[in-house]
């Protein structure tokens, strides 16, 4: 099951720039309701704002209204499903574009440190080893390398 449009709230107080304070009352309903019937937001490529108020200066301001929520079985058996934001060209709303890409681009994981590697016994070895290596470049490409290269060898 999927449901999209314009729901006229927020989710979220980032979703906000300018204008009325946000009525958390009218958040934790949407969740709420949302939530009972087991959907999850299914994210977006674009900008985060889906709606202009169409005016200018101090008082113009924008909000993420428009969203397409589906649940977990759906999101399971689709799994390339992409939203994205489109640019407003005549309307107050962004439109939503719902592509399906049987090939998605796999995503790179963040590092995550796991605690019981610190408990064999090669692990100051092996950390010593994959980050003595050196090489000139910016210290933050060389950081990354380091951590890449030690990620897999711990993982191992």
């Amino acid at each position: 099951m999927a449901s999209g449009g314009d729901f006229n709230v927020i989710w979220d107080e980032e979703e906000n720039f300018g204008g009325l304070p946000v009525s958390l009352n009218e958040v934790d309903d949407f969740r709420h309701c949302m939530n009972t019937c087991n959907l999850i937001d299914m994210g977006f490529k674009g900008s985060i704002y889906t709606w202009w108020n169409r005016r200018a200066e101090e008082d113009c301001f924008f909000k993420r209204l428009d969203r397409m929520f589906a649940n977990m079985e759906l999101q399971q058996l689709w799994p390339g499903l992409e939203i994205n934001h489109l640019s407003k060209i005549v309307l107050d709303h962004c439109p939503l574009l719902l592509t399906y890409n049987p090939d998605p681009v796999p995503i790179k994981k963040s590092f995550i440190f796991l605690m019981f590697w610190t408990e064999h016994e090669s692990y100051k070895a092996v950390v010593k080893d994959n980050w003595q290596e050196d090489f000139h470049a910016n210290p933050f490409i060389l950081f990354n390398h380091k951590i890449k290269r030690l990620k897999k060898e711990l993982s191992t």
